[in-house]
């Protein structure tokens, strides 16, 4: 699993690869500290190369959205397959989470 954090057009992009499965919870949890730690900014989650996501994951996602939304910042999610995005939806993320 390997998880980038760019800025790009005035939002922190975290591009995830690979599979973000619990054995890769804690080390992406330390990549998207600076995601936690911004301001002013939006957040995007680029899902394009990401093939799988567990539990672990999708909590990992839910810290950035609530760490985000009292900061006044939005979180997008983009590039998400068909696969992931049955998961979103069964687990009410879809909900949750505003996709681009």
């Amino acid at each position: 699993m390997k998880t980038t954090i760019l800025e790009k057009d005035g939002n922190l992009v975290a591009v995830f690869e690979g599979r973000l499965d619990t054995a890769a919870a804690p080390e992406t949890e330390q990549a998207l500290q600076p995601l936690n730690d911004c301001t002013g900014h939006d957040i995007v989650l680029d899902c394009t190369n990401l093939e799988y996501i567990s539990s672990s994951g999708l909590r990992l996602f839910l810290a950035v959205l609530k760490n985000a939304k009292p900061k006044g910042s939005h979180v997008y999610i983009t590039g998400i397959s068909d696969s992931l995005r049955s998961v979103f939806a069964m687990t009410g993320f879809t909900n949750l989470f505003e996709f681009k």
